[in-house]
């Protein structure tokens, strides 16, 4: 899944792409390097972000969904908002990928069930300008334990409002009211959430965490253009796991790396 961010604001590429040719010439340039989907978001949620108008985040992605659809891209819209997700449907999105898990917009998981799409929902618990006041997990099982019931919770809301399980996908939430160590915790044991029997999606890609980790002793983070070695070892994982998919800036070096890891392991396999 390769992202594209329609926005000012966002931790990674904010602004870069914030016009519709922008965005499309991005957009096309991630098909061009191995992108099975695209995903279009024009609300960032990086820790502190606050939100746009919802008319500002309907102009910033609707034309840009429009136009890749019709050059043969197979779109999501990544939104928390209901009346977004109607609209980017609309426009030729396939698929509704909403970091709340339907939490944000009380009519969301009717929008999806009524348009049959398939529904990525993410673990999640606030918006990004709170959301590092609820990154605790101080229940039996941590973070791992956490986050596995909490999506189970929503795969109940989500079959009670009429959304079909051949429709859902299930994203941990790297990085959402979760610290460092809460998401290689989640790395290192993924099994929990991939055992609830839904394809797993994970978004890994420049986020914080990684520039942490790279950090020299007492040194500023990593720059998010700087972590994408850390991220192919994360994809190495997350490949062997068997997640459905990853959520990447960088589409060419992920599928690089998904390569090389599924040449491996099919020799694995034949000896």
């Amino acid at each position: 899944m390769g992202v594209v961010n329609v926005t000012p604001d966002s931790f990674s590429d904010g602004g870069r792409f914030l016009s519709v040719d922008a965005a499309v010439s991005h957009g096309l340039e991630l098909l061009a390097d191995g992108a099975d989907l695209l995903d279009i978001g024009g609300e960032s949620t990086r820790p502190g972000a606050t939100r746009p108008l919802v008319s500002e985040e309907l102009a910033r992605v609707v034309p840009v969904i429009r136009q890749l659809a019709d050059a043969g891209a197979v779109v999501s819209v990544d939104t928390m908002r209901a009346e977004v997700a109607e609209a980017a449907l609309a426009a030729g999105a396939v698929l509704v990928n909403d970091v709340s898990g339907g939490l944000a917009d009380p009519r969301m998981l009717a929008v999806v069930a009524d348009a049959g799409a398939p529904y990525v929902a993410m673990h999640w618990r606030a918006h990004s300008d709170h959301m590092t006041d609820f990154a605790a997990y101080d229940g039996p099982g941590g973070v791992v334990a956490g986050v596995r019931d909490e999506l189970a919770a929503r795969v109940e809301a989500m079959l009670a409002a009429g959304i079909a399980e051949d429709r859902i996908v299930l994203d941990p939430g790297l990085g959402f009211a979760k610290r460092a160590e809460h998401n290689w915790e989640l790395l290192a044991d993924l099994a929990p959430v991939l055992g609830l029997g839904f394809p797993v999606l994970v978004g890994a890609s420049r986020k914080s965490f990684l520039g942490s980790l790279l950090a020299p002793p007492g040194g500023p983070s990593r720059p998010v253009d700087e972590r994408e070695y850390a991220h192919a070892a994360v994809i190495v994982q997350l490949t062997r796991l068997g997640a459905w998919g990853v959520r990447v800036h960088d589409v060419r070096a992920a599928r690089d790396t998904m390569a090389a890891t599924a040449a491996i392991a099919s020799r694995e396999r034949s000896t």
